[in-house]
C-alpha cells in the first residue's frame, strides 16, 4: 500500500532517503493555501506553524512529532488521530547535555569562567591547605567543588532518557534512585518522591509535563533537598514551581542547572538570570546536528510500518 506522508517544504531531500517505496512525499509550506490531502503527517516547524498546517490538512490518520515532548502540541489533533512521540530520537544529547550540566556545577565551571572574564585567578580548594590544616574550608570559589563519585543521583521519570543519563553517570562512581510514575524493579514510585529527595545529592528531572506534574518540585519538595544538593532541570520549565526555585537559589539553600524555563523564553530582566548557583541554557539540550537525521530514520521506519499494516511504535495516550 502506497501512503501520502507529508513533510515540510523546506526539508532536504537527503533527509527523505530515510522513506520506503510504499511512501509518496507530500511537501507542506509554512503557509499553505487550499487543502493538502495526507495520510501520515510529519511535521517539523514550530508548534504555531504547525497549527496553522493543521488546519489546511485532510485525511491524515497518523502525526508523528521529532520531539519526546508533546504537552505543546497535544490538544491540537482529534481523539481518532494516531498520534506518535520521539520517543529515543534526544537520548543521546540529552544525556550529554545533563552530564555536562552535573560536571559544569560540581567543579563550579561557571564561577570560573566569570572569573576569567574578569581577569581574575580564583584561589581554589589546593592553594588554601597545607599539612597542618589538610581539610581547609574553600574560600574561592564560594561553593565547594564536589565529586560524583559515590555521589546519589535521583532520576526523576525514568524513561529512556533517564536510562541514558545514568548509563553516563554510572562510570563516574554514582549511586541511584528511581522514581517513575508507578513502581517496579528498581524504581520507587513517585508517592515517594518527598521521601527519596532528602537522600539526594543531584536530582535530575527528565519527566514529561502533565497536569500531575505541573509543579511537581514546589516550595515542599525544594524544601526537602539536601542542603548544597544540585536540582537539573532536562524535563519541562513549569515541572518546577518558579518562584520557589528563585527562593531557594538565593538563601542558597540549593544549586541547580536548567535548560527549561517558565516562562520560556526568559526574558531579559527576570530574577532567575541573576539568581546564584545557577546554570542556565536555553532550552538546547536536546540540539544536536545529527536531530533530523535520527528523527527522519524514525518517521521512515513508521511511515513503513504504517503501509503494511504493522503496531506503531511511540503511541501517545492520555497526556503522554
Amino acid at each position: 500500500m502506497t501512503i501520502r506522508v507529508g513533510v515540510d517544504a523546506v526539508v532536504s531531500e537527503e533527509l527523505l532517503k530515510y522513506f520506503t517505496r510504499e511512501v509518496q512525499v507530500i511537501r507542506i509550506p509554512e503557509q499553505p493555501e487550499g487543502e493538502i490531502e495526507v495520510d501520515f503527517w510529519f511535521p517539523a516547524m514550530s508548534p504555531s506553524v504547525v497549527r496553522r498546517q493543521w488546519s489546511h490538512l485532510k485525511g491524515v490518520q497518523v502525526v508523528q512529532i521529532p520531539w519526546a515532548g508533546v504537552d505543546s502540541l497535544r490538544k491540537v489533533f482529534p481523539p481518532g488521530v494516531i498520534f506518535c512521540d520521539a520517543q529515543g530520537v534526544h537520548d543521546i544529547p540529552t544525556a550529554e547535555w545533563a552530564m555536562a550540566a552535573i560536571l559544569a556545577m560540581e567543579k563550579c565551571l561557571p564561577f570560573f569562567v566569570e572569573q576569567q572574564r574578569q581577569s581574575h585567578w580564583a584561589v581554589g580548594q589546593q592553594a588554601n591547605q597545607n599539612d597542618a590544616h589538610p581539610h581547609t574550608k574553600i574560600k574561592n570559589p564560594p561553593a565547594p567543588i564536589r565529586e560524583i563519585a559515590d555521589s546519589t543521583v535521583l532520576i526523576v521519570g525514568y524513561g529512556s532518557i533517564g536510562k541514558a543519563i545514568e548509563a553516563r553517570l554510572e562510570p563516574f562512581g554514582a549511586k541511584f534512585l528511581r522514581v517513575a510514575r508507578h513502581a517496579r524493579a528498581g524504581v520507587d514510585a513517585v508517592s515517594r518522591l518527598e521521601e527519596l529527595l532528602g537522600q539526594a545529592d543531584i536530582v535530575v528531572l527528565t519527566l514529561p509535563l502533565t497536569s500531575e506534574t505541573r509543579h511537581l518540585m514546589n516550595a515542599q519538595r525544594l524544601g526537602t533537598m539536601k542542603p548544597g544538593a544540585l536540582l537539573v532541570n532536562a524535563a519541562r520549565g513549569p515541572i518546577v514551581d518558579t518562584d520557589a526555585l528563585l527562593q531557594a537559589l538565593n538563601e542558597n539553600r540549593i544549586r541547580a542547572a536548567i535548560d527549561v524555563t517558565d516562562p520560556e523564553p526568559l526574558p531579559s530582566d527576570h530574577p532567575l538570570c541573576k539568581a546564584p548557583n545557577l546554570l542556565i541554557t536555553p532550552h538546547v539540550a536536546g540540539d544536536s546536528v545529527r536531530f533530523m537525521q535520527r528523527a527522519f530514520q524514525l518517521a521512515g521506519e513508521q511511515a513503513a510500518r504504517y503501509a503494511r499494516g504493522e503496531p506503531l511504535r511511540n503511541v501517545v495516550t492520555g497526556e503522554y
